[in-house]
């Protein structure tokens, strides 16, 4: 197999990887006048219009509604294998420990006048989450959307997930039920996020809009935000390995296989300074890859997004892993603690030979909702503060007006604002 190998001691190493991690975020125009016009009808016509789209694209006939009940997500609940629904369970939990430690409070504290500062966090009333059901089915989506905005006390979540030919995932409907999701619906695509930013006549508009999706997703996700709140403009997953070269090279390249199977466009890169090492891995992905059964997409993201990079040292290692700031980022070394310190962009740190990405994927805790596209630089992973707002509070004694109005009227003065100077003035009279 022919994957990209780079190395820092070559020259025009820095502007290689660049290109390799350009990955270009803006819609493409077909894509983005589809969108637009189906916000358009969905806004026009409501459910008329998501039927006829959830008809067309999903291709099932929609005979008894849109949605999906909750006692079917309960039946689905205990229809499932008895290990997936412990697997179901745990994974919850774990999602649930971790969040509640996120939780966002209230607080408050009175200056020597009085006067009372603080800031007030309450839960969003309605959140949608989207959650894909196209190439494959996520109930690990579900687990990790839905479990931090219950934690947050949003006060109603609405999920919308797709049903291609009418195929209903046990799974995905199990998830909902396990985190409490309140209403469900078999829609999809553009379709699905116009109806969560604006209503149709059977689903609710809601303030926030989270979870991950296809082109068209992403690009109405684009179009509503501001109607609505978004979580982020997911691009595709990615993966960066640094090891130190004594790791077992199977594991690596499993590693890298577990993001590249996702799809042709998922980035896999190795760092190491231990350049025999590359070569060991670069043997286990040959041997291994015939074996998986998602060889060809894996081959298609690995050829076409992955490298094997050397570097001089770890210390280059680490710099060259802030440049990339990467989804998820694996130190697959001796005392990764050590290193922590010095990462500045990562959407999850898995630290240690034994912590395998899949873990975060699915039941480690934290969120898998991660920045992509080196948005890692300025932006979180998805989490209980997602789903709270934050009010500022100011309570002003009688004294405090009077001095916080002196600063007030002369800096209102300063922008030649002069209602707002007497506002400030008035009050200050009042309080002397």
């Amino acid at each position: 197999m022919d994957i990209t190998r780079l190395d820092s001691r070559n020259p025009g190493f820095h502007d290689a990887l660049e290109r390799l991690l350009d990955w270009e975020q803006s819609a493409d125009l077909k894509v983005e006048a589809t969108v637009r016009d189906i916000i358009a009808a969905v806004r026009a016509r409501g459910d008329a219009a998501l039927i006829e789209y959830t008809e067309r694209f999903d291709r099932r006939k929609v005979e008894h509604g849109l949605d999906i009940s909750l006692a079917a997500c309960q039946q689905s609940l205990q229809r499932i294998a008895a290990g997936q629904r412990k697997a179901l369970e745990v994974a919850a939990q774990r999602i649930l420990a971790y969040a509640e430690h996120q939780k966002l409070e209230s607080w408050s504290y009175t200056e020597a006048d009085g006067t009372q500062l603080g800031q007030q966090v309450t839960p969003m009333d309605r959140v949608g989450l989207y959650v894909p059901g196209g190439k494959a089915a996520y109930p690990s989506s579900v687990l990790m959307n839905a479990i931090p905005a219950r934690v947050a006390g949003v006060g109603e979540l609405v999920m919308v997930v797709p049903t291609p030919g009418g195929e209903v995932n046990d799974l995905v409907l199990a998830a909902a039920a396990t985190a409490g999701v309140d209403r469900v619906f078999a829609i999809g695509g553009a379709q699905a996020i116009a109806a969560l930013a604006y209503g149709t006549q059977s689903v609710p508009a809601v303030d926030k809009i989270v979870g991950p999706g296809n082109a068209y997703v992403a690009s109405a996700k684009r179009m509503v935000f501001g109607k609505v709140g978004i979580d982020m403009i997911a691009g595709p997953s990615e993966i960066l390995v640094v090891c130190d070269g004594r790791t077992d090279p199977d594991w690596i390249a499993m590693d890298l296989f577990s993001q590249a199977e996702h799809d042709e466009d998922a980035q896999s890169i190795l760092v190491s300074p231990d350049g025999g090492f590359l070569d060991r891995v670069m043997a286990s992905i040959e041997r291994l890859l015939p074996q998986m059964p998602r060889a060809e997409i894996i081959s298609a993201s690995l050829r076409g997004q992955g490298a094997l990079v050397r570097v001089r040292d770890m210390d280059e290692a680490i710099e060259v892993a802030n440049q990339v700031a990467p989804e998820h980022l694996e130190l697959s070394m001796e005392n990764p603690q050590q290193v922590v310190p010095f990462i500045r962009h990562a959407g999850a740190i898995f630290m240690g030979r034994y912590t395998a990405e899949v873990l975060g994927d699915y039941c480690a805790g934290p969120n898998h909702v991660l920045p992509t596209s080196r948005t890692a630089r300025f932006s979180s992973p998805l989490g209980v503060y997602d789903f709270q707002k934050r009010s500022s509070l100011i309570h002003c004694s009688a004294p405090g007006a009077s001095t916080l109005g002196r600063t007030a009227a002369v800096l209102a003065h300063g922008e030649g604002l002069t209602a707002h100077a007497r506002a400030a003035e008035l009050r200050m009279l009042d309080a002397e």
